[in-house]
């Protein structure tokens, strides 16, 4: 069953590389878009030494770890934000009677490599500030380096998959979808810090956005958490983004189980 996904991806693959010119123009896009997202933060400190508390150097840190853990999401399994169109139009029925995984199929058929743009840069930008903040690379900020982009990207993609199942019972749920997505990437892209009580108990811990960035980077800083948690709550990503993955899983089965077909 690996295979035939894998091929899929290939073959998505192959079929964009064909149009070069237009390919191209995608991934630089990618790139070019990746930069204004992260270039949101330096703006704001063109008017303000301090942000929340933090300087540019530590909020670019969260906001470049964070932002990779999108990146690696949207890349991975950003495709099925389409799925309100697969309902509507009764694709998904083809999807459903075919012999494979009806999630992993929606993923591999419109999988867009050029997304990959995002992934270097946030990357690159996180890896930067690792070094201008002198953080040292010990086995335990090392693992912990590592596991903060790619829990980010499993909270990331939970929220994607949660909010596009969605479509089962509103098929025009698209703004909510985005608001849950996008927007939560703008929420983890500034520190905890600048937004109230409310805001940060519904997206920052119960969402989960505040684990993407946040606090893993307090941690690797080594820096108490203006808010009052201790140190080893940045050690909580993969825990928060197991619990959002698991979570997701059920309603999308949950959907799956519950789709009627358009009728079409």
């Amino acid at each position: 069953m690996a295979v035939a996904y894998a091929r899929l991806l290939v073959a998505q693959a192959r079929s964009q590389a064909q149009y070069r010119t237009s390919f191209a123009f995608d991934l630089a896009g990618s790139f070019l878009f990746a930069f204004v997202d992260l270039f949101g933060v330096v703006a704001l400190f063109q008017v303000t030494r301090r942000l929340g508390g933090f300087d540019l150097l530590t909020s670019m840190m969260m906001a470049s770890a964070s932002a990779c853990g999108f990146a690696l999401a949207d890349l991975a399994v950003g495709s099925i934000e389409r799925m309100r169109l697969y309902v509507r139009s009764g694709l998904l029925d083809t999807v459903l009677v075919r012999p494979l995984g009806s999630l992993g199929q929606i993923l591999a058929m419109d999988f867009a490599p050029r997304r990959i743009g995002r992934v270097l840069v946030t990357s690159s930008v996180f890896g930067i500030c690792l070094h201008r903040a002198d953080v040292p690379m010990t086995p335990a900020t090392a693992t912990l380096v590592l596991l903060t982009p790619l829990a980010g990207s499993v909270l990331f993609g939970a929220i994607f998959v949660a909010t596009a199942t969605v479509a089962f019972w509103w098929i025009d749920s698209g703004e909510f979808a985005n608001a849950m997505t996008y927007g939560g990437r703008e929420f983890a892209t500034y520190p905890l810090t600048v937004y109230g009580a409310g805001m940060r108990a519904a997206f920052g811990y119960a969402a989960g956005y505040a684990f993407t960035g946040y606090y893993p980077v307090l941690t690797l800083l080594g820096r108490p958490d203006p808010l009052g948690l201790p140190g080893w709550v940045g050690w909580c990503s993969p825990a928060v983004a197991l619990l959002a993955a698991v979570a997701a899983g059920a309603v999308w089965r949950t959907g799956v189980r519950h789709y009627r077909s358009t009728g079409s």
